[in-house]
């Protein structure tokens, strides 16, 4: 495996670094966001987004014969990995969630619905798997659909939807067969978020970002809107969930924290020392740069083994994910560490060290070691698929 870019991927940066300084704007590129950064919720981030359709890059990886370049997945992660870098909007959900698994088994009538959409940015999805009593464990949905007529009516709760008060679709899985083992129960839907069945409340995280929880009062979908096979749902949402933790979590705004910090070490003096000096403070820096190094081949080894595999690679997604939102989370640690009492002092405090980046990359770490799945989800994950250890050890 070769882990340095090629000439032709070099190529592929500078163009989108230029892109990415023509079109620059503080109301669509924001680091400070964090994680969040990567969502379509304003309507500056949705034009955005056209710029990007306007270039082909939503495409890259999809087959001609659906719109798309049939190009090599590598390029599809160095383009997020420089759009979250700059804290701008990344392709995410429609092309990967959604485009791809509509490609695979989606019918004919929302291939030629949703597909041209997706491709130029017309088009946001919400993503409905969580519930107040199935958070990580997806197949224990309780989301209920019921027969009727020539569709469905769905009844219950969704938690944790970040993208609905925003959203033109909803991507939502609903048990449809009460009596089956929970895995083979599940099937996969596609609702208008205008419905009025549909009641949204927000809900607030820790960083101050709105999620929301979504009621089902009699929402009607008709059956050309269920995706795929009947009771399927969750063999198609356990592959989309390895792509999600993949492209949620992009290394380059790890990496960025991992800058700041040092650079915050580097010209910082206490007690009439240097921070850069002190032995303590340089071996926990040199220990978070390897750690940075080693999620940067874990990524690399991700797209390498779904680009030489017709399966998605489980293992490797959930091992890139656990590593690098547990390193995210051990650099807001040692960043709160390093710089103390100030670093607790709120974002954008304008006498606050690091300008408060400190305690909001702190807030939102945590967000993203459950977001995806929990880290103790993927290590179950590992242990299973990977280590092949029993179910219950």
């Amino acid at each position: 495996m070769d882990f340095e870019f090629s000439e032709q991927e070099r190529e592929f940066l500078r163009e989108v670094d230029q892109f990415l300084v023509e079109n620059y704007d503080p109301n669509v590129m924001d680091v400070t966001r964090e994680n969040m950064a990567q969502v379509c919720d304003t309507p500056e981030r949705r034009a955005f987004m056209k710029k990007l359709a306007a270039r082909g890059w939503l495409g890259i990886t999809w087959p001609k014969d659906c719109g798309g370049q049939d190009g090599a997945g590598f390029y599809e992660y160095l383009l997020n990995e420089k759009l979250s870098s700059v804290g701008a909007p990344q392709i995410g959900k429609g092309v990967g969630i959604i485009g791809k698994t509509l490609i695979k088994v989606g019918n004919d009538k929302l291939k030629a619905e949703f597909l041209p959409k997706i491709l130029d940015a017309s088009v946001e999805f919400a993503v409905g798997y969580s519930e107040p009593s199935a958070g990580s464990d997806a197949a224990a949905m309780r989301l209920k659909a019921e027969r009727k007529d020539d569709g469905w009516l769905l009844n219950g709760q969704k938690v944790f939807t970040t993208s609905a008060h925003f959203a033109d679709w909803y991507w939502v899985g609903a048990r449809t067969d009460p009596n089956a083992r929970k895995h083979n129960a599940i099937s996969l839907f596609l609702v208008r978020m205008d419905d009025p069945g549909l009641t949204i409340h927000p809900m607030y995280t820790m960083g101050n970002e709105r999620t929301n929880a979504v009621f089902f009062d009699n929402v009607f979908v008709h059956d050309d809107y269920r995706v795929g096979e009947l009771n399927k749902g969750f063999q198609y949402i356990a592959e989309a969930l390895d792509i999600e933790r993949f492209t949620m979590f992009t290394l380059s705004p790890i990496r960025g924290r991992m800058e700041l910090l040092c650079d915050y070490v580097r010209d910082t003096v206490r007690d009439g020392k240097p921070l850069r000096e002190d032995p303590i403070i340089r071996q926990r820096i040199a220990q978070l740069a390897t750690e940075c190094e080693v999620a940067r081949v874990l990524s690399i080894k991700f797209v390498d083994a779904a680009l030489n595999s017709d399966k998605t690679p489980t293992n490797e997604a959930s091992q890139y994910k656990l590593y690098a939102t547990e390193l995210s989370r051990r650099i807001a640690d040692a960043t709160m560490d390093i710089v103390g009492p100030g670093g607790q002092l709120a974002l954008g405090t304008e006498d606050a060290p690091l300008r408060g980046r400190g305690e909001s990359c702190y807030t939102y770490t945590v967000i993203d070691t459950i977001g995806g799945g929990s880290s103790e989800v993927q290590k179950n994950i590992i242990a299973k698929r990977k280590l092949d250890l029993p179910k219950n050890f």
